[in-house]
């Protein structure tokens, strides 16, 4: 009998809890995983994300021994001694797969509710951030600098994507508090511009894909119907 396979890498395991996600944010996960990654999200969203990959890698091997269990279950293998000893261990396999999705799942719920309360019960923001100033700060929370010329003095900020935003957009959006300076580094050699927590939810909130209503919590989700019924 062949040796199990080895998991293959795969694309994103779907959770039960993805929707609940993309209702109570106002994204879809691609680009919430996205925005993690790029510095966009302020930190109660952040440790969502975190713990929804996490929860997304329990899943991934949750779906893998259980297609690991069809396969020797479909009639492929003899039916021998060496095939039953491979089922039960496949079967402890999932059982363990299973509860460390389940632990997963509790720890996102834990980050997502508030989220969804705060979602339900707050009122619309009234500040609209134009497009232009989405892009700038998209761009800013990838890397950004002010700089001051040696020779013209004048001054700009230049994002590691290669954008570059003009001084008097900056002050506007400090003026507003969405991003800040790090003023102890000279300005010749660069001041980093970073996004504040206001900024990152400005932008995370104008970025919110339109709803007409606001997002529900089901019940906690339980065990998926394929490992319900636990071997004990």
């Amino acid at each position: 009998m062949p040796p199990d396979p080895a998991p293959t890498p795969a694309r994103r395991a779907v959770s039960p809890l993805d929707h609940r996600l993309e209702a109570a944010t106002g994204h879809d996960l691609d680009t919430l995983w996205a925005y993690r990654d790029r510095g966009v999200l302020d930190e109660q969203h952040t440790v969502l994300v975190d713990r929804h990959r996490h929860l997304a890698q329990a899943q991934t091997g949750v779906v893998f021994f259980l297609r690991l269990l069809n396969r020797l279950s479909s009639g492929e293998f003899d039916i021998d001694t060496a095939l039953f000893a491979r089922i039960d261990r496949t079967v402890d396999q999932l059982e363990e797969a299973a509860d460390a999705r389940d632990a997963a799942a509790q720890e996102v719920l834990l980050a997502l509710e508030p989220i969804e309360a705060a979602a339900t019960s707050q009122a619309p923001d009234t500040r609209e951030l134009s497009t232009g100033d989405q892009a700038a700060l998209l761009a800013i929370a990838g890397g950004a600098k002010l700089y001051e010329h040696l020779l013209t003095g004048r001054m700009s900020v230049t994002a590691a994507s290669g954008t570059r935003i003009p001084h008097a957009e900056l002050r506007r959006l400090e003026d507003a508090g969405l991003v800040t300076r790090d003023t102890t580094h000279p300005v010749h050699a660069g001041q980093p511009v970073t996004l504040t927590d206001a900024g990152r939810a400005a932008l995370f909130a104008s970025r919110r894909a339109p709803s007409t209503q606001a997002p529900k919590a089901p019940a906690r989700p339980g065990a998926s119907p394929s490992t319900a019924t636990r071997r004990r």
